[in-house]
């Protein structure tokens, strides 16, 4: 016997689409953004204060924890970046 999907509670969530755009044109708008000068300058500035930021031995898990959750998006952007400037892409 076959149920068809409850409509009320958390379940009524699980088949909405995401409201983003595809991920090749999101990765073509980053690296349309961050193609010139001032992109370069930019995503300089991202490495240096985020990917390169070293704590010391006395940082706290939340401390070491926050620091991870800001090179993540970094680390995310970046992919989008180099997948937009694919061969594909542009």
């Amino acid at each position: 016997m076959r149920r068809e999907p409850s409509t009320e509670g958390w379940n009524a969530l699980a088949d909405v689409p995401p409201a983003v755009e595809p991920i090749d044109d999101l990765a073509r708008a980053f690296a349309h953004c961050f193609r010139d000068g001032a992109g370069a300058v930019v995503l300089e500035h991202l490495r240096k204060v985020f990917l390169d930021r070293r704590l010391g031995p006395s940082a706290s898990d939340a401390e070491l924890r926050h620091v991870e959750g800001q090179r993540s998006v970094v680390a995310h952007i970046l992919a989008l970046i180099e997948r937009g400037r694919g061969p594909t892409n542009e």
